[in-house]
């Protein structure tokens, strides 16, 4: 998998800035894989949205808590059932606990939340333990108050990449914050 993982929030762009186009700006600065969320969409809406998503050249498109047949994959909240097996999905964690269960259940990868206070999700924490990174039994993302000026020490401390919602998805210029992602990742 790739280093960033770009989880998307459309009620967090610039008035005026679709999700669709910001996604594909962002593709054409390197991104490779999206986890679509919009949990508040109505499912044909939300199934509507992966399909377009989907016809962006060198886009892999995972889901989050609900699965699409279009989907390369869907990335599951702590508590939601495992899926069926030989599933591609990954997991949200926040312990090391969480980690051995979703690498037992067959994840391919999980996200370890949160790395830093994070303005999308005032007071979510405390922050994890860096080191759980280096002890973490499958691909691990840091997720959580992640940006270009973090991003370094998540890799540092062991992470296999980052999950980046709000720093993206609030931007001035979401492809630009990709490309320094993507420069401080490489």
């Amino acid at each position: 998998m790739t280093r960033l993982l770009l989880l998307t929030d459309r009620a967090q762009l610039r008035l005026g800035r679709g999700l669709v186009r910001t996604v594909a700006e962002c593709v054409a600065e390197g991104l490779g894989t999206v986890v679509v969320r919009e949990h508040d969409l109505p499912e044909a809406a939300w199934s509507a949205l992966v399909d377009r998503l989907g016809t962006i050249p060198g886009l892999e498109v995972l889901t989050s808590r609900r699965r699409h047949p279009g989907a390369a994959g869907v990335h599951l909240a702590t508590h939601q059932p495992v899926p069926a097996p030989g599933s591609r999905h990954g997991r949200s964690c926040h312990g090391l606990e969480d980690l051995r269960v979703a690498a037992a259940q067959g994840a391919r990868w999980a996200t370890l939340s949160p790395w830093a206070p994070s303005p999308s999700k005032p007071g979510h924490g405390p922050s994890v333990d860096p080191a759980w990174f280096a002890r973490t039994p499958l691909p691990t993302y840091a997720l959580g108050g992640i940006d270009h000026r973090n991003a370094a020490d998540a890799l540092a401390a062991g992470a296999s990449g980052v999950a980046v919602m709000g720093a993206v998805m609030r931007a001035a210029d979401p492809a630009a914050e990709v490309a320094r992602l993507l420069k401080v990742l490489r």
